[in-house]
């Protein structure tokens, strides 16, 4: 059969949205051309002529995925205050993930494994973070190797996202625990002049009083 031609991408994205919900909320390994198919309300042709086969369908998923969250994050604009870059960034990874949490749950949630390695073509969504952190380090803001600081950073964040999506965390609680949590992983790896300046003035929130 053929491909169709009449509404080709309406199909594809109805195909993708479905196959998300089913990777989301399901073992990987139930997933099933059939079923997908049935649910976008096309045929099992749909998929294997968009997609190649089930394969195809999953990365498409994760593409989508890869690219809406590098996108939320490249749209931070840089400025002269790193520091406040990176809460920006780590707002940005945030807000996308309860903005979108199926396409979250399958990038991160062991369904499809997650490289960050920008091979899809869409780029690394992590990397514009660690080039801010890089930046930290050259500027002398942030002491440790960004690499380092990333990773301890990135998993802080997880796993507040993890917990606000899984309704652990009501919104109020929530971002008092992001805005908490990030200044304070800041803290640790901060410089002693940006760790004071940071126990001064939270990012994103308190300032305090001299003492």
């Amino acid at each position: 059969m053929g491909r169709p031609r009449m509404n080709d991408e309406t199909v594809k994205e109805r195909l993708v949205a479905c196959a998300t919900e089913w990777l989301a909320t399901r073992p990987r390994e139930t997933l099933t051309i059939r079923a997908v198919a049935t649910a976008a309300g096309t045929s099992t042709a749909a998929v294997y002529s968009l997609f190649g086969n089930k394969d195809g369908l999953i990365a498409a998923v994760r593409d989508e995925a890869v690219a809406g969250l590098f996108a939320a994050v490249t749209a931070v604009p840089a400025t002269e205050d790193v520091l406040a870059d990176i809460y920006a960034l780590t707002g940005a990874y945030r807000d996308w993930g309860r903005e979108h949490p199926q396409l979250y749950t399958v990038l991160f949630g062991g369904v499809q494994s997650f490289e960050p390695s920008g091979t899809v073509g869409t780029g690394d969504p992590i990397g514009p973070l660690v080039e801010a952190i890089d930046r930290g380090v050259v500027e002398s803001v942030l002491d440790g190797g960004a690499t380092a600081v990333a990773l301890s950073l990135w998993v802080a964040l997880h796993g507040l996202v993890a917990l606000e999506l899984a309704g652990a965390l009501d919104t109020p609680t929530a971002q008092a625990a992001f805005r908490a949590t990030i200044n304070a992983t800041l803290r640790g790896w901060a410089t002693p002049a940006s760790a004071r300046r940071l126990r001064r003035a939270e990012l994103g929130g308190v300032v305090r009083p001299e003492a």
